[in-house]
């Protein structure tokens, strides 16, 4: 008898409904997934590994880092964009995100629609380096020699789409210029058709600029940021030098899926904000050429509406198709 009494005490027990948060698990409880649209070993990959590290420590859980490169990054977005909304995907989004929602038609994702911002990580900014035999010391001089030459010069780019080739499509309109695009599967091949005189210039990142200016191979005409940098303070803005608001990022954040709560958002956006303000982080990434930002998920939110503005306005005004 006692033991049946048992049995039922059991059974209605089992029937209780305790509140949610009696059930609820803390977040994080296992690991969380950063998706990199960019292979390891680069600039994208470290900025990364070097905040995941920090941020784990904060977190209490590991960080796994899941390299998709590819396709303008837009393999990893899919990737992340079909991921549960549970805060246990991160995608690594960036400024070709912003590009592609413009210029491709077809996207098994939406930028806006499927993902929520959490924060702005660091950018980098691009420079204006041109063959040493070419008759232009400035910005000013360039412009002038391209408009006495109109369709006569050449500009290389890592490829058709890409930030390089956007960012000089912005200069372009900028300073009303008629300049040849010449697209390169990669930064190394148009870098090496540059130094050998075949192209007359191209954006590099900051971290690719400064050993081509150091080696005297390239010349630095102007850096697409609002400040002049520690790496090559010699060289000066392009406001600096006449284009008046002039600037040129390949920028990096932290998306989650749409649908993420809040409350892990918020929880995320700490644990990274407190990672880019720690020293040693901020000193490695100043090192290797990043300018550290940081946002709340709202100014990021503003911030790539805004870019998908300004690079919509320049594909169309430039006629650029991808097939």
């Amino acid at each position: 008898m006692r033991f049946s009494a048992y049995l039922i005490l059991l059974c209605v027990n089992a029937t209780w409904t305790f509140p949610p948060e009696a059930h609820a698990q803390t977040y994080p409880n296992r690991p969380l997934r950063f998706v990199i649209p960019f292979p390891p070993g680069g600039g994208a990959d470290n900025l990364a590994r070097i905040l995941a590290h920090k941020v784990a420590e904060d977190l209490g859980q590991q960080i796994v880092i899941d390299n998709r490169g590819g396709a303008a990054g837009n393999i990893a977005a899919e990737v992340a964009a079909r991921a549960n909304p549970d805060g246990y995907t991160l995608l690594q989004g960036n400024v070709a995100h912003t590009i592609s929602r413009t210029l491709y038609h077809k996207l098994n994702y939406d930028l806006v629609r499927d993902f929520a911002p959490v924060t702005r990580l660091a950018s980098v900014p691009f420079m204006l380096l041109v063959n040493p035999s070419l008759p232009a010391h400035s910005i000013k001089e360039l412009i002038a020699l391209a408009r006495s030459k109109p369709g006569e010069l050449d500009y290389a780019s890592s490829g058709n789409g890409g930030p390089s080739h956007m960012a000089m499509e912005l200069f372009k309109s900028a300073a009303n210029m008629n300049i040849r695009h010449i697209p390169y599967k990669g930064a190394g091949p148009a870098a090496a058709d540059l130094i050998g005189g075949r192209v007359q210039m191209m954006f590099f990142t900051l971290p690719a600029a400064v050993p081509h200016i150091r080696s005297g191979k390239l010349k630095a005409l102007a850096i697409a940021s609002a400040h002049r940098v520690p790496q090559a303070r010699e060289v000066p803005t392009f406001d600096e030098s006449g284009v008046r608001g002039f600037e040129a990022t390949t920028w990096f954040g932290v998306l989650v899926p749409s649908g993420t709560p809040r409350s892990v958002i918020n929880q995320l956006h700490k644990a990274f904000a407190s990672a880019l303000a720690a020293p040693d982080v901020r000193a490695r990434l100043v090192g290797q050429g990043f300018q550290v930002l940081g946002s709340t998920p709202e100014e990021f939110g503003s911030f790539i509406s805004a870019e998908i503005a300004k690079w919509a306005g320049v594909i169309k005004a430039s006629g650029i198709t991808i097939n």
